[in-house]
């Protein structure tokens, strides 16, 4: 848990910054089991089924995939006063499955601020969220869209 002097405000935050996060591993028995509960196509469930899939063995649900980009993300450097509140996001893009084996850290860099018209006591911040695998292909990327409160 962050100490008050860590967590990050409106003013805090410049275009350009990045934040970085741990590392999460993908299991074989957690992809599947994720799949089963969330997401139950054969290429995320069965791995002999999965051989004869498009991606040729099995591989994550992008659902999965997101659930622990978020994770990673939530729990990274870019601590936020108030904890992290989303807006909505823009375009989340899985360009490259993730596999059991694969291990996913995340970036996340500052695109855009401004301080919210209506609500003056916060900004609204757009954040590139990357998660990638242990050979720095982007497994996922998504535009998230924070609300961030001003110091009192």
């Amino acid at each position: 848990m962050s100490s008050e002097q860590d967590l990050l405000y409106f003013e805090d935050l410049e275009i350009g910054q990045t934040f970085c996060s741990s590392i999460h591993s993908m299991t074989e028995v957690d992809i599947i089991d994720f799949a089963i509960q969330f997401d139950p196509q054969s290429f995320h469930t069965d791995p002999a089924a999965a051989e004869h899939s498009f991606f040729g063995r099995l591989c994550a649900s992008g659902w999965h995939t997101a659930a622990v980009t978020m994770r990673l993300f939530v729990t990274s450097e870019l601590r936020i006063a108030g904890g992290l509140i989303g807006a909505g996001v823009n375009e989340i893009r899985w360009p490259v499955p993730t596999y059991p084996g694969d291990t996913l850290t995340v970036n996340a860099t500052i695109l855009e601020k401004r301080q919210s018209r209506s609500k003056p006591n916060l900004g609204l911040v757009k954040v590139l969220v990357k998660a990638t695998n242990q050979r720095e292909q982007v497994a996922q990327e998504m535009v998230a869209n924070l609300v961030v409160p001003l110091r009192k």
